[in-house]
């Protein structure tokens, strides 16, 4: 029997395929508009303006308090109400943007406050606009703190996006679901869904361990 599970397993396994690039297209889409937004909201949250350090605050606190599937319900079940319809994948891609946008914001805004004070005030006394300020000197001296934890984040929400299956968006997990009912095995099924996981996540932890270790061997030297 489990040899005929197995075979049946292989022989749609191609739609397990087509789940993965479902997942590679709302994670990696996720993931390009959350790092862009949590780029922009984390500069603005490690700013001096305390009104929009508060707001980005409430907005990151909101987010991150509430469970993911209860986002993704509201993106795709009550927006309609307020006039915003969106099918399931633009609604999946957007609440895993809105989701890493919270958290990459975090990252961005520790990893510029890192930053020593006396080097946000060479730049400063020569003539820079704080864009250049940015640019030039802040942001290259952050990402040293910012890039290990943020290859991290970015598994974290590649694990996140199996959620978007409530809404029926055709992802690995859903894939894995409409499985079981054809082949009801599974701890077969689902270790194939975990394995296909790991193949799109495995890079990320390696590169994330990697600049982790250059990370601290640059501390050391310093």
């Amino acid at each position: 029997m489990i040899s005929f599970y197995f075979q049946r397993l292989v022989e749609i396994f191609p739609f397990f395929l087509k789940g993965l690039w479902m997942t590679v297209i709302v994670a990696g889409s996720g993931l390009v508009i959350g790092t862009i937004c949590g780029f922009l909201l984390g500069v603005l949250r490690a700013g001096k303006n305390k009104i929009v350090t508060r707001l980005i605050g409430v907005y990151v606190a909101v987010i991150r308090g509430t469970p993911f599937v209860v986002q993704i319900f509201i993106v795709f079940f009550i927006l309609p109400e307020w006039g915003i319809q969106l099918d399931a994948l633009p609604a999946a891609i957007l609440a895993l943007s809105i989701l890493g946008t919270a958290f990459i914001c975090e990252i961005v805004a520790g990893g510029v406050k890192a930053v020593a004070g006396g080097q946000l005030e060479a730049p400063a006394s020569s003539g820079l606009t704080r864009i250049q300020q940015l640019r030039l000197v802040i942001i290259p001296q952050a990402m040293q703190t910012i890039l290990p934890p943020l290859v991290g984040q970015y598994v974290l929400l590649i694990k996140d996006s199996s959620v978007v299956s409530v809404i029926g968006v055709v992802e690995l997990t859903r894939v894995g679901w409409v499985t079981v009912v054809r082949i009801p095995e599974g701890l077969m099924v689902f270790s194939l869904v975990g394995f296909l996981y790991f193949v799109i996540s495995y890079p990320l932890i390696r590169l994330s361990n990697y600049l982790e270790k250059r990370m601290a061997v640059q501390e050391t030297k310093l």
